[in-house]
């Protein structure tokens, strides 16, 4: 019953948070050699000062900060991870009910999240100065917690890896820090694989699967979504584009006509393994069962929009062209 409503509620998330279809991608700066990690910003002693500062959020609203936040709750797991990949962790007084990563901010408290459902009095009794909200959460929740007197700055989806970097500036700078490091970072490993992956004419056609609590028509990653832009950019082709939607069902039967080369397992966080697909019946005639190119990833990686769909870029890279990157 938990993977089940766990499950539901993904789906839902990912529904909403779906981003546009992948272009081909713009010309990427040149690497540099510093390297930091997604998940944190260079240390500085204090946050920077923003006393006083208007912003205008992604909903056209302006946003005035009496000064530099001390007290943030987050109401998506992306941006938490955004906050803490920002060097603002330490600002966090409060997260939803999915925000995971880092480790340290599953020891926050939670205010809900599943099914949408949020604790107001639990945001409120946190006293926060800021609450960052997501895509994923409602305009409705959002004039709520605006009519309790909390102030609410709405950051949408990136839509590329190039916007990303663009919502990582918007928060550091809410929150008193600098990422001009970490961004430079983080498009030096995307440079990387694109330099890597653009002479590749043969492009595998590949499986994702979202989740597959019913194999003969297990969910997948359509046109416009985060599955879909990074199997693109690492150099893949996604069967989930033979349908119109963002988040489909495939039938058994149309994973065999599209014959993917590869499969990957999003759904391996609910105990999915390659050996189970194996063992699937009707698989057995699809090219990556019979070569057993199948392999399991962290769909977090993927289905987030923050710093770490840098990490799910690389990851998905190497399993589709592991030659190029050995």
């Amino acid at each position: 019953m938990i993977r089940k409503t766990l499950i539901l509620t993904l789906l839902l998330a990912l529904a909403i948070t779906g981003c546009a279809p992948a272009s081909t991608p713009t010309e990427a700066p040149a690497p540099v050699a510093t390297e930091i990690s997604a998940t944190e910003a260079p240390a500085t002693e204090a946050p920077a000062a923003t006393d006083g500062l208007t912003f205008t959020d992604d909903m056209g609203r302006e946003i005035t900060l009496a000064g530099t936040p001390e007290r943030i709750v987050s109401l998506a797991p992306s941006t938490t991870e955004i906050l803490f990949a920002v060097g603002a962790g330490d600002q966090v007084v409060g997260r939803d009910e999915f925000s995971d990563y880092p480790e340290e901010a599953k020891a926050l408290p939670s205010i809900g999240g599943s099914f949408g459902e949020y604790n107001v009095e639990a945001i409120v009794a946190l006293n926060p100065d800021l609450v960052i909200a997501a895509e994923i959460n409602t305009p409705e929740l959002v004039k709520q917690l605006e009519d309790l007197g909390v102030t609410v700055y709405y950051l949408s989806n990136p839509l590329t890896l190039e916007e990303m970097y663009g919502k990582l500036e918007t928060v550091a700078e809410l929150t008193g820090h600098d990422v001009s490091e970490l961004v430079s970072s983080l498009q030096a490993r995307v440079a990387a694989v694109d330099e890597k992956i653009a002479p590749i004419s043969a492009r595998p056609n590949v499986f994702y699967e979202i989740d597959a609590s019913d194999p003969s028509k297990p969910y997948t990653y359509g046109p416009g979504t985060f599955g879909d832009l990074l199997i693109t950019r690492a150099g893949g082709t996604n069967i989930g584009n033979v349908t119109t939607d963002a988040y489909p069902q495939l039938s058994l039967e149309q994973i065999v006509v599209e014959n993917p080369s590869i499969i990957i397992l999003g759904d391996s966080m609910w105990g999915v393994t390659p050996e189970s697909v194996l063992e699937r019946a009707g698989w057995e005639s699809i090219e990556a069962v019979k070569s057993e190119q199948i392999f399991p990833i962290d769909d977090n990686l993927i289905s987030r929009p923050g710093p770490r769909l840098v990490d799910g870029l690389e990851a998905l890279a190497k399993i589709l062209h592991p030659g190029v990157f050995e």
